[in-house]
Protein backbone atom coordinates (compact mmCIF):
# COMPACT_ATOMS: atom_id res chain seq x y z
CA UNK A 1 0.00 0.00 0.00
CA UNK A 2 0.96 3.36 -0.77
CA UNK A 3 -0.32 6.50 0.90
CA UNK A 4 -1.19 9.26 -1.25
CA UNK A 5 -0.15 11.76 0.77
CA UNK A 6 -3.66 13.48 0.72
CA UNK A 7 -5.07 12.63 4.16
CA UNK A 8 -8.90 12.38 3.43
CA UNK A 9 -8.20 10.61 -0.12
CA UNK A 10 -5.97 7.33 1.73
CA UNK A 11 -9.11 7.41 3.81
CA UNK A 12 -11.62 6.74 1.41
CA UNK A 13 -9.05 4.46 -0.53
CA UNK A 14 -8.69 2.24 2.21
CA UNK A 15 -5.07 3.30 3.14
CA UNK A 16 -3.58 4.61 -0.21
CA UNK A 17 -2.70 3.01 -4.14
CA UNK A 18 -2.10 -0.52 -3.92
CA UNK A 19 -0.06 -3.11 -5.74
CA UNK A 20 -1.98 -4.15 -9.31
CA UNK A 21 -4.40 -1.84 -9.70
CA UNK A 22 -5.18 0.89 -11.96
CA UNK A 23 -5.96 4.38 -11.15
CA UNK A 24 -7.69 6.84 -13.77
CA UNK A 25 -7.54 10.18 -13.06
CA UNK A 26 -9.66 12.71 -15.27
CA UNK A 27 -10.75 16.45 -15.42
CA UNK A 28 -10.59 19.35 -17.89
CA UNK A 29 -7.85 20.93 -19.09
CA UNK A 30 -6.00 23.49 -17.15
CA UNK A 31 -7.87 22.14 -13.98
CA UNK A 32 -4.77 20.48 -11.92
CA UNK A 33 -4.23 16.89 -13.19
CA UNK A 34 -0.97 17.02 -14.19
CA UNK A 35 -0.26 18.92 -10.50
CA UNK A 36 -1.90 16.54 -8.75
CA UNK A 37 -0.44 13.40 -10.11
CA UNK A 38 3.16 14.93 -9.87
CA UNK A 39 2.68 15.92 -6.29
CA UNK A 40 1.24 12.54 -5.63
CA UNK A 41 4.51 10.91 -6.79
CA UNK A 42 6.39 13.68 -4.73
CA UNK A 43 4.48 12.44 -1.87
CA UNK A 44 5.70 8.65 -2.64
CA UNK A 45 9.02 10.07 -3.10
CA UNK A 46 9.69 11.76 0.31
CA UNK A 47 8.11 9.22 2.35
CA UNK A 48 10.81 6.93 0.96
CA UNK A 49 8.91 4.89 -1.80
CA UNK A 50 10.04 5.06 -5.10
CA UNK A 51 8.36 6.30 -8.18
CA UNK A 52 8.24 7.21 -11.67
CA UNK A 53 6.65 9.57 -13.78
CA UNK A 54 6.15 9.04 -17.93
CA UNK A 55 5.49 12.48 -19.42
CA UNK A 56 4.10 12.25 -22.92
CA UNK A 57 3.50 16.30 -22.53
CA UNK A 58 5.95 17.85 -20.17
CA UNK A 59 9.64 18.00 -20.41
CA UNK A 60 11.94 17.17 -17.49
CA UNK A 61 12.55 20.80 -16.85
CA UNK A 62 9.22 21.96 -16.73
CA UNK A 63 7.99 19.44 -13.99
CA UNK A 64 11.50 20.13 -12.15
CA UNK A 65 10.71 23.75 -11.98
CA UNK A 66 6.87 22.48 -10.88
CA UNK A 67 8.91 20.66 -8.23
CA UNK A 68 10.64 23.18 -6.79
CA UNK A 69 7.62 25.81 -6.49
CA UNK A 70 5.95 23.03 -4.59
CA UNK A 71 8.06 22.14 -2.46
CA UNK A 72 8.29 26.33 -1.48
CA UNK A 73 5.19 26.40 -1.02
CA UNK A 74 5.34 23.49 1.48
CA UNK A 75 7.91 24.97 3.55
CA UNK A 76 6.73 28.38 3.59
CA UNK A 77 3.15 28.67 2.33
CA UNK A 78 1.63 31.34 0.00
CA UNK A 79 5.10 33.09 0.91
CA UNK A 80 6.63 30.52 -0.90
CA UNK A 81 8.17 30.48 -4.81
CA UNK A 82 5.75 31.14 -7.55
CA UNK A 83 5.89 28.72 -10.47
CA UNK A 84 6.21 32.05 -12.44
CA UNK A 85 9.33 32.96 -10.37
CA UNK A 86 10.87 29.57 -10.51
CA UNK A 87 10.38 29.32 -14.02
CA UNK A 88 12.51 32.25 -14.46
CA UNK A 89 15.51 31.51 -12.32
CA UNK A 90 15.53 28.14 -14.25
CA UNK A 91 15.81 30.25 -17.89
CA UNK A 92 18.70 31.78 -16.71
CA UNK A 93 20.84 28.73 -15.80
CA UNK A 94 21.76 26.12 -18.14
CA UNK A 95 22.90 22.76 -16.30
CA UNK A 96 21.44 21.36 -13.50
CA UNK A 97 24.98 21.45 -11.31
CA UNK A 98 24.02 25.23 -11.54
CA UNK A 99 20.78 24.73 -9.60
CA UNK A 100 22.01 25.09 -5.81
CA UNK A 101 24.24 28.15 -7.22
CA UNK A 102 21.31 29.90 -9.12
CA UNK A 103 18.81 29.58 -6.58
CA UNK A 104 21.37 30.43 -2.94
CA UNK A 105 20.16 34.23 -4.13
CA UNK A 106 16.21 33.28 -4.49
CA UNK A 107 14.99 33.53 -0.68
CA UNK A 108 13.84 30.05 0.40
CA UNK A 109 15.34 28.61 -3.21
CA UNK A 110 18.16 27.02 -1.58
CA UNK A 111 15.10 24.91 0.47
CA UNK A 112 13.73 24.50 -2.19
CA UNK A 113 16.58 22.62 -4.11
CA UNK A 114 17.53 20.94 -1.29
CA UNK A 115 13.92 19.37 -0.83
CA UNK A 116 13.82 18.07 -3.86
CA UNK A 117 17.50 17.14 -4.14
CA UNK A 118 16.85 14.78 -0.96
CA UNK A 119 14.39 12.14 -2.88
CA UNK A 120 15.81 13.06 -6.12
CA UNK A 121 17.01 9.46 -6.21
CA UNK A 122 13.23 7.97 -5.84
CA UNK A 123 11.45 10.50 -8.15
CA UNK A 124 12.90 9.25 -11.54
CA UNK A 125 10.93 11.48 -15.00
CA UNK A 126 11.15 9.55 -18.23
CA UNK A 127 10.60 12.09 -21.04
CA UNK A 128 8.13 10.16 -22.89
CA UNK A 129 7.14 10.17 -26.58
CA UNK A 130 3.69 9.54 -28.31
CA UNK A 131 5.54 7.71 -31.22
CA UNK A 132 8.36 5.74 -29.47
CA UNK A 133 7.41 5.10 -25.50
CA UNK A 134 5.27 2.12 -25.71
CA UNK A 135 4.87 -0.23 -23.11
CA UNK A 136 7.22 -2.44 -23.78
CA UNK A 137 9.27 0.70 -22.77
CA UNK A 138 7.25 0.99 -19.92
CA UNK A 139 7.91 -2.09 -18.78
CA UNK A 140 11.77 -2.09 -19.13
CA UNK A 141 12.14 1.62 -17.43
CA UNK A 142 9.67 0.46 -14.61
CA UNK A 143 12.29 -2.92 -14.30
CA UNK A 144 15.29 -0.88 -14.27
CA UNK A 145 13.92 1.74 -11.79
CA UNK A 146 12.83 -1.59 -9.56
CA UNK A 147 16.11 -2.73 -10.29
CA UNK A 148 18.36 0.28 -9.18
CA UNK A 149 15.98 1.25 -5.94
CA UNK A 150 15.28 -2.11 -4.66
CA UNK A 151 11.41 -1.18 -4.55
CA UNK A 152 8.22 -1.43 -6.55
CA UNK A 153 7.43 1.96 -7.68
CA UNK A 154 4.45 3.86 -8.41
CA UNK A 155 3.89 4.96 -11.97
CA UNK A 156 2.17 7.63 -13.80
CA UNK A 157 1.56 7.66 -17.37
CA UNK A 158 0.71 11.45 -18.35
CA UNK A 159 -1.49 10.41 -20.51
CA UNK A 160 -2.74 7.50 -21.32
CA UNK A 161 -4.46 8.44 -24.85
CA UNK A 162 -0.72 9.35 -26.23
CA UNK A 163 0.88 5.70 -25.60
CA UNK A 164 1.10 4.22 -28.70
CA UNK A 165 0.75 0.95 -30.18
CA UNK A 166 3.04 0.13 -32.70
CA UNK A 167 1.50 -0.44 -36.23
CA UNK A 168 -1.38 0.27 -34.78
CA UNK A 169 -4.36 1.30 -37.46
CA UNK A 170 -7.40 0.91 -35.46
CA UNK A 171 -9.85 4.17 -34.54
CA UNK A 172 -9.24 6.02 -31.11
CA UNK A 173 -11.67 3.90 -29.29
CA UNK A 174 -10.28 0.72 -30.42
CA UNK A 175 -7.04 1.75 -29.58
CA UNK A 176 -7.85 3.32 -26.16
CA UNK A 177 -9.71 0.14 -25.39
CA UNK A 178 -6.51 -2.11 -26.25
CA UNK A 179 -3.74 0.39 -24.50
CA UNK A 180 -6.01 0.78 -20.73
CA UNK A 181 -6.42 -2.93 -21.17
CA UNK A 182 -2.45 -3.49 -21.38
CA UNK A 183 -1.91 -0.94 -18.48
CA UNK A 184 -4.34 -3.01 -16.40
CA UNK A 185 -2.22 -6.27 -17.75
CA UNK A 186 0.75 -4.24 -16.88
CA UNK A 187 0.23 -3.29 -13.50
CA UNK A 188 -0.98 -6.78 -12.25
CA UNK A 189 2.13 -8.30 -14.19
CA UNK A 190 4.85 -5.86 -12.20
CA UNK A 191 2.66 -5.55 -9.17
CA UNK A 192 2.69 -1.60 -8.92
CA UNK A 193 0.15 0.93 -8.69
CA UNK A 194 -0.25 2.88 -11.94
CA UNK A 195 -2.02 6.02 -11.95
CA UNK A 196 -2.85 6.98 -15.86
CA UNK A 197 -4.16 10.61 -16.51
CA UNK A 198 -7.10 10.55 -19.16
CA UNK A 199 -8.51 13.57 -21.37
CA UNK A 200 -11.81 14.11 -21.40
CA UNK A 201 -14.12 14.54 -24.79
CA UNK A 202 -15.51 17.71 -25.78
CA UNK A 203 -18.93 17.18 -24.27
CA UNK A 204 -17.05 16.69 -20.62
CA UNK A 205 -14.82 20.38 -21.35
CA UNK A 206 -17.89 22.07 -21.47
CA UNK A 207 -18.06 25.11 -19.29
CA UNK A 208 -20.50 25.02 -16.14
CA UNK A 209 -20.47 21.30 -16.97
CA UNK A 210 -19.48 18.42 -14.27
CA UNK A 211 -17.27 15.98 -16.08
CA UNK A 212 -17.99 12.38 -15.25
CA UNK A 213 -16.23 9.05 -16.26
CA UNK A 214 -18.54 8.77 -19.54
CA UNK A 215 -16.69 11.94 -20.42
CA UNK A 216 -13.62 10.31 -20.66
CA UNK A 217 -12.29 10.36 -24.25
CA UNK A 218 -12.12 7.36 -25.92
CA UNK A 219 -13.65 3.75 -25.00
CA UNK A 220 -16.00 2.72 -22.65
CA UNK A 221 -13.26 0.46 -21.29
CA UNK A 222 -11.99 3.25 -19.35
CA UNK A 223 -15.11 2.68 -17.03
CA UNK A 224 -14.67 -1.02 -17.09
CA UNK A 225 -10.96 -1.56 -16.42
CA UNK A 226 -9.58 0.77 -13.66
CA UNK A 227 -9.89 -0.21 -9.65
CA UNK A 228 -10.16 3.36 -8.96
CA UNK A 229 -11.21 6.48 -10.96
CA UNK A 230 -10.56 9.70 -9.82
CA UNK A 231 -12.54 12.89 -11.66
CA UNK A 232 -11.23 16.34 -10.96
CA UNK A 233 -13.69 19.40 -11.67
CA UNK A 234 -13.49 23.24 -10.58
CA UNK A 235 -16.02 23.83 -7.88
CA UNK A 236 -17.64 26.72 -9.08
CA UNK A 237 -18.78 24.85 -12.47
CA UNK A 238 -20.67 22.15 -10.53
CA UNK A 239 -21.87 23.84 -7.20
CA UNK A 240 -25.16 24.18 -7.34
CA UNK A 241 -26.71 27.35 -7.87
CA UNK A 242 -28.72 28.46 -5.10
CA UNK A 243 -25.36 28.27 -2.90
CA UNK A 244 -24.30 31.48 -5.23
CA UNK A 245 -27.81 33.21 -5.76
CA UNK A 246 -27.69 33.57 -1.70
CA UNK A 247 -24.46 34.24 -0.95
CA UNK A 248 -22.79 35.93 -3.80
CA UNK A 249 -19.27 36.51 -1.96
CA UNK A 250 -19.16 32.30 -2.41
CA UNK A 251 -18.32 32.73 -6.51
CA UNK A 252 -14.98 33.80 -5.73
CA UNK A 253 -14.24 31.53 -2.97
CA UNK A 254 -15.33 28.61 -4.97
CA UNK A 255 -13.21 29.33 -8.09
CA UNK A 256 -10.50 28.30 -5.38
CA UNK A 257 -11.23 25.18 -4.76
CA UNK A 258 -11.10 21.89 -6.99
CA UNK A 259 -13.84 19.09 -6.44
CA UNK A 260 -11.92 15.47 -6.66
CA UNK A 261 -14.59 12.77 -6.85
CA UNK A 262 -14.02 9.28 -6.27
CA UNK A 263 -16.19 7.73 -8.88
CA UNK A 264 -15.23 4.07 -8.76
CA UNK A 265 -13.34 2.37 -5.75
CA UNK A 266 -13.19 -1.71 -5.90
CA UNK A 267 -11.15 -1.18 -2.58
CA UNK A 268 -14.21 0.64 -0.76
CA UNK A 269 -16.72 3.51 -1.00
CA UNK A 270 -17.41 5.75 -4.54
CA UNK A 271 -19.24 8.72 -5.55
CA UNK A 272 -17.34 10.84 -2.86
CA UNK A 273 -16.84 14.35 -3.67
CA UNK A 274 -13.48 15.62 -1.87
CA UNK A 275 -12.49 19.12 -1.88
CA UNK A 276 -8.89 20.59 -2.08
CA UNK A 277 -8.18 24.30 -2.35
CA UNK A 278 -6.06 25.38 -5.25
CA UNK A 279 -2.45 26.63 -5.00
CA UNK A 280 -1.42 26.46 -8.78
CA UNK A 281 0.79 29.50 -8.70
CA UNK A 282 3.00 26.94 -6.50
CA UNK A 283 1.41 24.40 -8.52
CA UNK A 284 0.09 22.13 -5.96
CA UNK A 285 -2.82 21.48 -3.86
CA UNK A 286 -3.29 21.90 0.19
CA UNK A 287 -3.57 18.81 0.99
CA UNK A 288 -5.50 18.78 3.70
CA UNK A 289 -8.63 18.44 1.78
CA UNK A 290 -12.12 17.32 3.46
CA UNK A 291 -15.85 16.03 2.43
CA UNK A 292 -17.44 18.64 0.44
CA UNK A 293 -20.57 20.27 2.20
CA UNK A 294 -22.42 21.96 -0.46
CA UNK A 295 -24.85 20.29 -3.52
CA UNK A 296 -23.20 19.53 -6.38
CA UNK A 297 -24.61 19.17 -10.05
CA UNK A 298 -24.09 18.12 -13.57
CA UNK A 299 -25.10 20.86 -14.92
CA UNK A 300 -26.18 24.93 -13.76
CA UNK A 301 -26.49 28.40 -15.28
CA UNK A 302 -23.99 30.36 -14.58
CA UNK A 303 -24.10 33.28 -12.10
CA UNK A 304 -21.61 36.21 -12.93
Amino acid sequence: MWATGFPVLDEYLGGGLRAGELTLLGGPQGLGKTTLALQLLRNVAVSGSAAVYFSYEHDAVTLLAKLLALESGEARGIDGLSLARVRSVLQQTGEASDLLAAFSAVPGGSDAVAAVTSYADRLFIHESSGKHTDLDQVQAVVSEVRSRTGRPPVVVLDYLQKIPLPGSTEVEEERVTRVVEAVKDLSLELQVPILAIVAADKEGITAGKRLRTSHLRGSSALAYEPDVVLILNDKYDVVARHHLVYDLGNAERFRGWAILTIEKNRGGLNNVDLEFRKRFEQSRFEVGGQPVEEQLVDERVFIE
